[in-house]
């Protein structure tokens, strides 16, 4: 492998881990595999992009499942280790690809940053080339605007919401997982750690989080989106939904009096 090879697989490595050290064990776990010569091919950059790519993504998920931290949306970015040379990147950047699901991250890494066409992307991501295009797409929208685009459709938003909080009142996992995005995130706030709910991503893990909690909770508008707002452990809470192409990408639980404060919450008549 060349040094301009190299310097690209770690390059693709950082933007997607955000740490300079998981970016060079990334880098030089697909160079070990090339050495070996046990993949065909791995000299077309293309197929060295893919590899430590997923490399990559299996690292994203694993951070994903053991986050365990509490979710303040309104706290700034943590610092990110400070930038050198080529690899120099806009701390504002990362905090945009710090928010994206992995799967999003990586896409979007290498198909809008690295210029990987879109038919390598898709099997890294395990979807269909037009599934990604719209994973890319959706990311870009994030990454640029630094927020999540909602279905603009409220009519829309509120029958997805209503069909999940439906779902899962009634123990429908399966129906649940039918509206998650592969990717969906549950993020909680600390007070609604404390009170019990806990962290996840990916539909299975999700779903599970979701039933009892979908069981206290009525249909609202939060900030003008479709939501759902009730009580547990004594206190209110929100559940705030991101729905895009008729998924659930993201769903926040907050119960902490200074964001529920910020939050404009109308509670719908239902029926």
């Amino acid at each position: 492998m060349s040094h301009d090879d190299a310097a690209r697989l770690r390059a693709i490595a950082y933007r997607m881990l955000g740490s300079f050290a998981e970016a060079d064990e990334a880098a030089q776990a697909v160079r070990a595999v090339q050495a070996a010569g046990s993949v065909a091919d791995m000299a077309d950059v293309a197929d060295a992009d893919a590899a430590v790519a997923r490399v990559c993504l299996e690292r994203l998920r694993a951070r994903e499942s053991r986050r365990q931290d509490p979710w303040d949306p309104w706290a700034a970015g943590e610092p990110r280790e400070s930038v050198r040379g080529a690899d120099d990147v806009d701390p504002a950047l990362f905090a945009a690809l710090d928010a994206l699901t992995p799967a999003e991250r990586v896409a979007f890494v290498l198909h809008d940053m690295f210029a990987v066409p879109i038919d390598h992307v898709a099997p890294v991501v395990d979807r269909t080339p037009a599934a990604t295009r719209q994973l890319v797409s959706r990311a870009a929208t994030r990454v640029r605007g630094t927020e999540e685009m909602p279905e603009p459709d409220l009519p829309r938003q509120r029958e997805v919401v209503a069909a999940l909080h439906t779902a899962a009142s009634d123990g429908d996992s399966d129906a649940v997982r039918a509206l998650l995005d592969p990717e969906v995130l549950l993020r909680a706030d600390a007070e609604a750690v404390r009170a019990g709910a806990a962290v996840a991503h990916g539909a299975q893990a999700v779903s599970e989080r979701l039933a009892e909690l979908a069981r206290k909770a009525r249909p609202a508008l939060v900030d003008d989106a479709a939501g759902l707002v009730g009580a547990g452990a004594g206190a209110a809470f929100v559940m705030a939904f991101t729905v895009i192409d008729g998924r659930v990408t993201a769903v926040d639980v907050l119960m902490d009096p200074s964001h529920l404060e910020r939050m404009r919450v109308e509670v719908l008549e239902v029926g």
